[in-house]
């Protein structure tokens, strides 16, 4: 049986003007050739030249002089290792400086994809049928680095989105590393990164039980910094750091508006991409609130599953999940807690769709099978497209299956809401199809989703459309309903 989807014409586009200004620099031997040369600048040219890049850069950035001075800072080992008095230099020549170890980055140039949509916590002043949401996308640029940003839009009562307009400039937050951490927890995490313990050992035993970011960092370096070591063991220690690296907060500034608020990658285990975040407002047995995501860090090699948390996307706490069934992509937190325990869906094989519980939101073991791909057209993999939704009716996942021609589309079912394991029903034909002019994109034939909601009885069904746009489109829930219980 088809089940009917409205898709809006409602396009989220990726906008290449969206810049952040990253830092960048080119290795110690270049940067000292490239401050000696702004060394022997006069005052003089230091201030025209740096007036020069102001009048260019300025009003594409809030507050670029503050960026110039951060960056600055970032090489202050390489300029006092030259001998260079850091403390005289000019605050002119300081920015200058830090200008030429900046770059932009439009984070969105190449592709604006797999949103994510919640109710947000601020329901006031709307008329009758309306609720206020938050999405976020997956925002992909140069060299296929992705990042997390967001929109704010109210739906009506005919399930149209009015978006809110987009701040002027992207706003990278200030992080601050997480301040002690667990050895025992550590040392597991580096076995199920398959880090082998011949290169971890030595260098973890020398760590007191609670051991500091900047400790553990300055271990690792004084290994790495002997060039005889062997590049496995290169590869292990810098796993190590990475590891470390992946525990952080970040804090956004209060006046920025929330589509300028970028969450980009931070840590070495994020280096090459944010992806797939899957939000969620997750109500706890006190009925106390707080936003979940999880998201995929990736490096380049190594896959790190990932859980953000904030009260008001202003601050994040990012932390990595641990355990045997925090692995691959795709997993995603179920809203509330089921008879007291976590809930998870993951895709641990990259196959199956699997069920996890667990006391701690962020250790996740025993993971077991509840759906296999059944239908030809998500024979190669089945897996979810974002946090399941409570219904008085059970759990409504939203899935996405894999056929072929590696064609993505999108699927629903249905669980038992005390055991999440009974599968109810399922859809034997796909809920979303792509079009014909949604084949062509950054990934051909795909429609993805990371997250959908009910409003107005209705599913709101955000997805991306061949990984390079979004929209979304509305399902009637009494039609969903009885597919899904159709026998």
């Amino acid at each position: 049986m088809r089940v009917s989807v409205i898709r809006k014409n409602v396009k989220f586009m990726p906008d290449s003007s969206r810049v952040v200004a990253r830092f960048f620099v080119n290795g110690d031997e270049r940067t000292q050739k490239l401050l000696n040369r702004i060394m022997a600048l006069e005052e003089k040219q230091v201030g025209l030249a740096l007036e020069q890049t102001l009048r260019e850069f300025a009003s594409r950035h809030r507050n670029i002089s503050r960026i110039f001075f951060k960056h600055c800072d970032n090489i202050r080992r390489v300029i006092e290792g030259m001998e260079i008095n850091y403390s005289q230099l000019s605050d002119e020549r300081k920015m200058l400086i830090g200008s030429y170890c900046t770059s932009e980055y439009s984070i969105e140039s190449a592709a604006f994809f797999n949103p994510s949509l919640i109710s947000d916590l601020d329901q006031l002043s709307l008329e009758n049928g309306e609720q206020r949401v938050i999405l976020s996308f997956r925002a992909t640029g140069e060299g296929h680095i992705s990042s997390i940003v967001f929109r704010r839009g109210i739906l009506d009562a005919n399930n149209d989105m009015k978006v809110m307009a987009t701040g002027s400039h992207m706003d990278t937050p200030e992080i601050t590393h997480k301040k002690l951490y667990d050895k025992s927890r550590f040392v597991k995490k580096l076995k199920e990164m398959s880090i082998l313990e011949k290169y971890s050992t030595n260098l973890m035993e020398a760590l007191p039980e609670k051991f500091e970011y900047y400790a553990l960092k300055r271990a690792v370096d004084r290994v790495l910094n002997d060039a005889t070591i062997s590049a496995d063991r290169r590869m292990a220690l810098e796993e190590v750091t990475w590891l470390a690296d992946s525990f952080y907060d970040v804090a956004f500034k209060r006046d920025s508006d929330i589509s300028e608020r970028v969450l980009f990658p931070v840590s070495e285990s994020e280096s090459n991409g944010i992806e797939d975040a899957r939000f969620v407002r997750f109500t706890d047995d006190d009925m106390n609130e707080k936003i979940y995501a999880t998201y995929t860090a990736y490096n380049g090699h190594t896959i790190l599953p990932k859980l953000l948390s904030t009260d008001d996307f202003y601050t994040f706490r990012v932390m990595p999940l641990h355990g045997n069934g925090a692995l691959n992509k795709n997993l995603a937190l179920f809203p509330k807690k089921i008879k007291g325990k976590y809930a998870m869906l993951a895709r641990v094989d990259g196959v199956n769709n699997y069920l996890m519980y667990s006391d701690r939101n962020t250790v996740w073991n025993s993971p077991v099978i509840i759906q296999e791909p059944r239908f030809p057209w998500e024979f190669t993999q089945i897996g979810n497209c974002g946090s399941p939704i409570w219904t008085e009716e059970g759990w409504l996942v939203i899935s996405h299956g894999v056929g072929p021609m590696r064609r993505y589309c999108i699927g629903a079912s249905l669980f038992d809401l005390d055991d999440p394991s009974k599968e109810i029903g399922r859809l034997e034909e796909p809920l979303l199809s792509p079009l014909e002019q949604e084949r062509e994109g950054y990934v051909p034939n795909v429609v993805y989703s990371c997250g959908a909601m009910i409003h107005n009885a209705s599913l709101i069904l955000p997805y991306a459309v061949s990984d390079y746009a979004s929209t979304y489109g509305v399902v009637d829930m009494a039609e969903l309903f009885y597919a899904l219980k159709k026998r």
